[in-house]
């Protein structure tokens, strides 16, 4: 299972979305441009010493990322979804993708998903942040498939 991150913005979310996959076996797709220089110490802050337990791909474009893992499932979460994502059944092979922190995944990549899941929230707050909603996320697929780590 991968977490994919569609032109992320912010360092110390990739970073902490980075000791996620490293703590839990799942790899991380990083989707270009990302809204920080990719040496930026807050990403390396955030993941320390789990960032060489952890494979990191880059993309220059969610043209490339799509090339690069085609033939694997895309599950999009968002907060425009209807389906909450404890009652989407998951595949040990997909790929759970997040768009930025400040506008989501556009159109064109929303056209190209298998599925759009949504993290069930109250109603009056607008969303979780981008690292605990790939923590939520990943914990409940990994636990589905009979993935999670000893």
């Amino acid at each position: 299972m991968r977490i994919a991150l569609f032109e992320p913005e912010i360092a110390g979310n990739v970073g902490n979305v980075m000791r996620l996959g490293a703590c839990m076996g799942a790899g991380v797709d990083l989707i270009e441009p990302l809204g920080f220089p990719w040496d930026d110490r807050r990403v390396r802050r955030a993941a320390m010493d789990y960032i060489d337990h952890v494979e990191v791909v880059r993309h220059e474009s969610f043209e490339a990322f799509r090339a690069a893992r085609s033939g694997q499932r895309l599950v999009l979460f968002t907060t425009r979804a209807t389906q909450s994502s404890y009652d989407f059944a998951y595949h040990p092979d997909d790929i759970l993708l997040f768009g930025k922190e400040s506008a989501g995944v556009t159109d064109a990549v929303r056209a190209c998903v298998d599925a759009s899941v949504r993290l069930p929230m109250k109603p009056e707050v607008r969303s979780l942040n981008l690292a605990t909603s790939a923590g939520l996320a990943l914990g409940e697929a990994l636990r589905q498939t009979g993935n999670l780590p000893a």
